[in-house]
Order: structure tokens, then C-alpha cells, then sequence
């Protein structure tokens, strides 16, 4: 599972990465910049998360969060919110990609534009699918995480008390 939990955050990289030159594009006002940068840290940071499904702080609160420090983190607090996400990534970054990308259209379903970056063909296109379709393990990588999680969790919760 360590190999899985590490394969979050290094799927999600290269979409982050991918979308910073954007950021400081002539074009851009300074909001859409700050926009472009904050999520892609704001991407990584969730996507690093998922090393908490396997880590000993994702079952133990660590010394420095006060009033919880050392207690342990209740299994639905860290099952639920990785759940959630795990079916809305599957949903957004697997489910519709794959669809759109099928049928030829953008997620909301209307005509890419001829500056989307799928539609700009050669050398431009294949760096955007490479950059972008890592970001379509999120979901499933995260599903597989937040399972082993609550077996694994759930098994030590069963532990017969010694006689």
C-alpha cells in the first residue's frame, strides 16, 4: 500500500506543474495568476493527504495539534472525507475526462475551443495528455487507500483483549 499512497501525490505533479506557465502568461490578470498557483499547491497538498491512509499520523493525532495530540484520529473522521473524495475525483477526473475526451468535447460537454490544449495537435497535445492523464489514478488510487484503511483499521479494532 506504501507504493500506492506515494503514487498519489506523483500523479497529481505533473497536471500541477503543467498548469504553472499559465500562471504567468502576458494575459493573465494578477487573480486568474494567483488562481492558476493556488490550486495547484492547493492539489498537491490534498493530493499528499493520502499518505495519511498509511502513515502513523492518519491513526494517531500528532504531539503538535493541541487538545488531540496523541489520541486516536476516529476511523469514519479520516474514511468519510477520503471516500467522498475518492468518488468525486473518480467522477470529475476519471469518469468525465475519459467521456469528454471520447466524445470529443470539453467536460460540460460543449466544443473545445480552437486554443484548448487537446485541440492544438503535435507536440502541445501529447504534453497535455501526458501531463494529464496521471490525474485520472487520483480517484481510484485514493478508493484503494481509503479501503485498505478501514480493513486495516477495523482489523486492529477487533484485536481479542488477553485473558
Amino acid at each position: 500500500m506504501r507504493l500506492v499512497a506515494y503514487a498519489v501525490p506523483l500523479a497529481v505533479l505533473p497536471s500541477s506543474i503543467w498548469r504553472l506557465p499559465v500562471a504567468f502568461d502576458g494575459g493573465l490578470g494578477l487573480g486568474e495568476r494567483a488562481y492558476v498557483v493556488f490550486l495547484s499547491i492547493l492539489s498537491e497538498v490534498f493530493a499528499f493527504t493520502a499518505i495519511g491512509l498509511i502513515a502513523r499520523w492518519g491513526e494517531v493525532f500528532p504531539r503538535w495539534i493541541p487538545f488531540l495530540r496523541g489520541r486516536r484520529v476516529p476511523r469514519k473522521a479520516a474514511v468519510l472525507p477520503a471516500a467522498v473524495g475518492a468518488m468525486v475525483l473518480t467522477f470529475l477526473f476519471t469518469l468525465l475526462f475519459l467521456v469528454s475526451e471520447i466524445r470529443g468535447t470539453t467536460i460540460r460537454g460543449g466544443d473545445p475551443s480552437a486554443d484548448y490544449p487537446s485541440q492544438a495537435g503535435g507536440w502541445e497535445a501529447a504534453w497535455f495528455y501526458f501531463c494529464y492523464a496521471p490525474l485520472t489514478l487520483w480517484g481510484p488510487l485514493l478508493a484503494v487507500l481509503t479501503v485498505a484503511y478501514w480493513k486495516r483499521r477495523s482489523a486492529a479494532g477487533k484485536v481479542p483483549a488477553a485473558a
